[in-house]
């Protein structure tokens, strides 16, 4: 009968070793998600320098609580709105919505579910 004690422990630990891989390769993916979708939404990046582009990206992928990158979000929109009053182009008063975080663009795909049941 000692053998199935041991038995349940080594399934157990089995289970547990597989969802913790499970939930490192879903907190990678995310993360390079996150890191993708920076870089292809740098807000004002025709106004920037490739250097200023990667320099920015460097800065909210160190940035660690979302917090943080909203403020670089916040400084950025401010520097890019000073830039363009100075290149004679307009911009809005406020940033664009934050795009990141976990679901950020879950449901938003075609259409966006506007026009839908008229």
């Amino acid at each position: 009968m000692k053998r199935k004690p041991a038995i349940y422990v080594a399934l157990v630990c089995s289970l547990l070793l597989t969802s913790s891989f499970a939930l490192a390769a879903n907190q990678a993916n995310e993360q390079e998600r996150i890191q993708t979708q920076e870089q292809e939404h740098v807000y004002g990046s025709q106004m920037m320098t490739e250097q200023e582009r990667n320099e920015y990206r460097t800065r909210m992928n160190a940035a660690k609580t979302n917090q943080e990158r909203e403020q670089i979000r916040m400084e950025h929109h401010e520097r890019m709105k000073e830039r363009a009053k100075e290149q004679g182009v307009s911009m809005p008063d406020s940033p664009p919505p934050s795009r990141g975080g976990m679901g950020g663009g879950m449901g938003s795909g075609m259409g966006g579910g506007k026009g839908k049941n008229k």
